[in-house]
């Protein structure tokens, strides 16, 4: 753990646990009563649902970074900024990665729901077909959906098979 941010760690994730408690669609709908319709309320929606897999990932990836690596560091020289950016981040990298993953996929999901105030996302045909009864856009917008977070999982787990292990 490093020391300069524990006292924050709490706090960060009470805000970051918030965003995951509330349905995203609660989300959306405070973040266009304060900013207006379009894309930007359903980015900034997703960017608070999201910090909760990412931030846990991160901290737990940090922390697993051995002792032994971070003693060598230091006494390599590496001030603490130094530690973090050249040996705990590209160690913890992996883990980290994973909470990128977990959010990025459970996003591709949630952003169809931007499409109920008027953001362009794959959710068009699934809102289309809902308003209109029509099974057939539903699913296909929900298969399309589904491909792409596949594609961007795959795409996802290559980067990760590039860094390093802990």
């Amino acid at each position: 753990m490093r020391p300069a941010g524990h006292d924050f760690l709490p706090i960060i994730r009470t805000i970051s646990a918030i965003g995951q408690t509330f349905p995203p669609i609660a989300i959306l709908g405070i973040v266009v009563l304060i900013i207006g319709y379009g894309s930007l309320p359903i980015l900034i929606a997703l960017g608070i649902y999201g910090l909760l897999p990412i931030m846990e990932n991160t901290v737990a990836g940090l922390a697993a970074v051995p002792d032994s690596v971070k003693d060598s560091a230091k006494a390599m020289g590496y001030s603490s900024l130094g530690r973090l950016i050249y040996i705990e981040l590209p160690i913890a990298s992996p883990v980290i990665l994973a909470g990128i993953r977990v959010s990025v996929i459970i996003n591709i999901g949630t952003a169809t729901i931007g499409s109920t105030i008027g953001a362009q996302t794959l959710g068009a045909p699934i809102i289309e077909g809902l308003a209109a009864s029509n099974t057939a856009y539903i699913i296909q917008g929900a298969i399309v959906v589904g491909l792409f977070a596949i594609l961007v999982d795959m795409a996802l787990g290559r980067i990760a098979l590039h860094l390093p292990r802990i």
